[in-house]
């Protein structure tokens, strides 16, 4: 019966979307800017929502409410050189967020603070930022990313022994992001015959925006000089563009306890587009990452164990529409006494681009987990969960 109801519905969304494109479409925002000799401000953001209906395993203390979102301000102070030199200060905000939307930094407010300078030899950024292996990933095609179940934005189940996200026990993620937003100095290369390097080194798990003013959180095994290479390659070949990278991250443990060690994170993936004729586009990639670290938690950096993480993707977009499928796995295996937990998840979604700032999204999303030590909150060592969802993104 919800099977049947959530293809009324979607039938109903997609029908009535063409309808409502043709007002939509004929407008557009742009983020507020000011300027005055060759320095500018502007100020943008995206907010998120999404409503949602999931079947998972009931339990007396599950909050089965429907509804998540999320909303960022983003800023950018520039001045612009005679000589080509750009000088930049960029910020970004996580403004609000609720328990099963957030971005990939913990939930702060202060997601992103950082200084970029843009040369002709490449661009140098400081601060709080992601990593060259992170800012170069190439994971395959999405819909969305924000609903994606690779390192998504957006998750619709809960676990009831928490009140949180079901997926922070270990969630899909095949970019190499160990570094997350902590305080930085990054470098990369101009691309050159379709070949873009990058490299970054964080010295502690500082927020502090600055590097090198703090030694980070004082807490067991946390990670100290972490160095990051990433290369990219992306060209065209007639109707065809490929991209490819890869990523790899180590780290020296500080404070370490038994079996612990420093960190190895690696991964590479790749796309490719077909541009069938002006309209329709055919895209298919993925990626794959392998980490020393429990369940991706650099924290948790675990001597001669691994966690991995696959993604395999495709889309095809005929003008404003977007048709997609994903399919991810993966396994974390810590210290004994941690339980080994497999994740397998697929999802098909649609997408509508009403025109640069706003896309809705209609899909359906299915994920498994199993451990092999203890149980879920369903009492077993096995859960299925699954979720049909309509996603709206506003960028500006």
């Amino acid at each position: 019966m919800r099977a049947f109801l959530l293809a009324g519905a979607a039938a109903a969304v997609v029908s009535a979307v063409p309808a409502m494109a043709g007002g939509l479409g004929d407008w557009s925002l742009q983020p507020w800017t000011a300027s005055a000799s060759n320095v500018s401000v502007s100020v943008g953001g995206q907010a998120q929502g999404t409503v949602f209906s999931a079947g998972q395993p009931a339990a007396a203390s599950l909050n089965q409410t429907g509804v998540t979102g999320e909303a960022v301000l983003t800023t950018a102070l520039q001045r612009d050189y005679d000589s080509g030199l750009t000088l930049s200060l960029k910020t970004a905000f996580e403004a609000y967020h609720d328990k099963l939307s957030a971005d990939n930094y913990g939930g702060d407010l202060v997601q992103k603070v950082y200084a970029q300078a843009q040369t002709g030899l490449g661009r140098v950024e400081l601060g709080m930022t992601d990593g060259a292996a992170y800012a170069l990933s190439v994971t395959g095609p999405v819909v969305d990313g924000a609903t994606s179940m690779d390192n998504s934005n957006a998750t619709f189940f809960r676990d009831p022994s928490t009140g949180r996200a079901f997926t922070e026990i270990f969630s899909l993620n095949s970019a190499v992001e160990s570094s997350l937003n902590y305080a930085k100095l990054s470098y990369y290369t101009p691309r050159l015959f379709g070949v873009q390097l990058g490299a970054s080194y964080t010295p502690s798990e500082g927020k502090e925006v600055i590097p090198f003013l703090s030694n980070g959180p004082h807490i067991a095994n946390r990670q100290k000089s972490i160095w990051e290479v990433a290369v990219s390659y992306s060209d065209y070949f007639g109707p065809v563009s490929v991209g490819l990278y890869g990523g790899i991250a180590l780290a020296h443990a500080d404070a370490k306890t038994a079996g612990h060690a420093g960190l190895t994170d690696w991964g590479f993936g790749s796309e490719l587009d077909y541009n069938i004729n002006d309209d329709i586009k055919l895209a298919f990639g993925g990626a794959y990452r392998h980490s020393n670290t429990y369940t991706f938690d650099i924290n948790d950096a675990v001597a001669g164990r691994q966690t991995n993480s696959a993604h395999l993707s495709a889309t095809l977009t005929d003008g404003p529409w977007i048709l997609g499928g994903e399919y991810g796995d993966g396994t974390a295996e810590g210290l004994v006494g941690d339980p080994l937990i497999g994740v397998r998840g697929t999802q098909a979604s649609v997408g509508y681009v009403f025109n640069a700032n706003l896309q809705a999204t209609l899909g359906w999303q299915q994920m498994r987990y199993s451990r092999d030590v203890g149980a879920f909150y369903n009492g077993a060592p096995r859960i299925r969960m699954d979720a049909a969802f309509f996603h709206l993104s506003l960028h500006v």
